[in-house]
């Protein structure tokens, strides 16, 4: 008689694991910070000796050398400690953290250091500085008596028209990137990357020589600024914009083909609708790159210290241009204003990078209903039953 072993009365002996593999825990072990602290603190010391006794001084190489000696005794403690995985891994671990902290710390340097100028100037009378304008400007004149109210009205037009002449282009442009692929499409993809790698001033001098020129000082308006911008910030918004409608999954516009609508209406019902996250991000990431550009508009807008209210006629000043012009003027005072006009234009590109991040955070996808141009129970009455 044959007995019949069920498969779930089994039961196999877990094998031994290898001691050498690293194991990534949750949170940092004790141990982790001992080792890794004692190991800076004997870094320092060791340095600190060897420049002492050698009379070599330097901060930038004395830190390279402390970050050298730093990841030197780590490695050996936590190869004679846990092995040579467990070494490459906590090594590769403080490079990524150490490469993340050496490109960090300047970045908020310079904020914090811009913070620092401006926030005074800005805060002094507030909200004067947002209000008034460049005309009381001389080289004795206090930081109360001016402001970047003009630039700040100059920065909105100028870019709220290259917004409004690039965001559709460059959603178009990436449409038919990600839906062709022959060889009119690689070229069109080639030129995009050739221009988002050019220098910000070609463009300030293409729409120069394009527009400025043949109208002579005439020519120098706004909305010469904002075609200059427009040139900068098509492949950037081109490019980011491909990259998000390509992950749409493709299934979504075949059910709609499948279902009898034209290639364009799946494109505007379906496709965009579905990346529109997305390309809301690509749109505010755009602006945030042009908003701080001084060179295209530099040969462009001309710069004008009173309001202008028509970016179509007239000079018209920019935050960038503003404290470009600030810089080379005589005085104390009107190097702070200039530190004030930054903060204001730093101000002005770190909202909107906090936004696009907000915005990027979001799940992508239609939430409620997929047509954003339509009323929500206008869309609801159609999909109810009879």
């Amino acid at each position: 008689m044959t007995q019949t072993i069920e498969p779930s009365t089994l039961s196999v002996p877990p094998g031994p694991e290898p001691s050498d593999r690293p194991r990534r825990p949750r949170a940092l072990p004790q141990s982790t910070l001992v080792e890794a602290s004692g190991s800076a603190i004997a870094a320092v010391a060791l340095v600190w000796l060897c420049f002492t006794v050698a009379g070599i001084t330097g901060p930038l190489g004395f830190a390279i050398c402390v970050i050298c000696a730093f990841l030197l005794i780590y490695g050996v403690i936590c190869w004679q400690q846990y092995g040579v995985l467990a070494t490459k891994d906590r090594l590769a671990t403080l490079a990524i953290w150490t490469g993340a902290l050496v490109a960090f710390i300047p970045l908020v340097a310079v904020i914090a250091y811009v913070i620092f100028k401006g926030a005074a100037v800005v805060f002094a009378h507030f909200p004067h500085f947002f209000l008034a304008d460049m005309t009381d400007l001389t080289a004795t004149s206090p930081v109360t008596a001016v402001g970047a109210g003009a630039a700040i009205v100059g920065t909105i037009e100028q870019v709220g028209l290259a917004t409004l002449f690039t965001v559709p282009l460059g959603i178009l442009t990436a449409t038919y990137l990600v839906n062709n692929r022959n060889t009119f499409a690689k070229m069109v993809s080639n030129v995009v990357d050739a221009m988002t790698g050019s220098p910000a001033i070609i463009a300030g001098l293409f729409i120069y020589l394009l527009w400025v020129v043949p109208q002579k000082e005439a020519g120098q308006t706004g909305f010469a600024a904002a075609l200059a911008l427009s040139v900068m910030m098509l492949p950037i918004v081109t490019r980011a914009s491909q990259e998000v409608i390509s992950i749409v999954p493709g299934s979504l516009t075949e059910a709609s083909l499948a279902l009898g609508a034209p290639m364009w209406r799946s494109t505007l019902r379906v496709l965009l609708p579905t990346a529109r996250v997305g390309l809301i991000t690509a749109m505010i990431l755009g602006i945030a790159r042009v908003a701080g550009e001084t060179a295209p508009v530099l040969f462009t807008a001309g710069g004008n210290p009173s309001y202008n209210w028509n970016p179509f006629s007239g000079k018209q000043d920019d935050l960038p241009l503003r404290v470009y012009e600030l810089i080379f003027q005589p005085g104390v005072n009107t190097t702070r204003d200039a530190w004030g006009v930054a903060f204001v234009l730093v101000l002005v590109v770190l909202t909107l990078f906090i936004l696009a991040r907000l915005i990027g955070a979001k799940k992508p996808g239609p939430s409620g209903f997929t047509v954003p141009w339509r009323s929500r129970r206008e869309f609801e009455e159609e999909e109810a039953p009879a």
